[in-house]
């Protein structure tokens, strides 16, 4: 299991979560922060400090966000398991369901 980042950061970016996550597993696409569900330890650090409260353990997203279940395992399919996120910085990507989610006029 991991946790899992779902709607209310897509277009937020917010990255707080980033300087909390021990294991550096937080990586950055165009439109959303994505957990690598393989470096990921389930330590839960990043769950509290998101200020959109985005972040849920896997077994906790609510049903109407069960899509970014998928997306954040599915984002890393191509890129393996580089071993920390600031080794490689922000991915000009995003899961396909994320990219084709309508831009949210209150978040730009």
């Amino acid at each position: 299991m991991t946790y899992i980042i779902a709607e209310p950061c897509v277009d937020v970016l917010d990255k707080a979560c980033i300087d909390e996550c021990p294991v550096d597993c937080i990586y950055e696409g165009n439109r959303m922060l994505y957990i690598h569900p393989d470096e990921c330890v389930d330590c839960g650090a990043c769950e509290p400090v998101c200020p959109v409260e985005a972040i849920f353990y896997e077994d906790d997203v609510p049903e109407e966000w069960d899509g970014y279940t998928k997306a954040n395992y599915d984002f890393f399919d191509e890129l393996g398991s580089p071993g920390g996120a600031s080794k490689i910085g922000k991915i000009e990507k995003d899961d396909p369901f994320v990219a084709g989610q309508p831009p949210e006029p209150s978040k730009q």
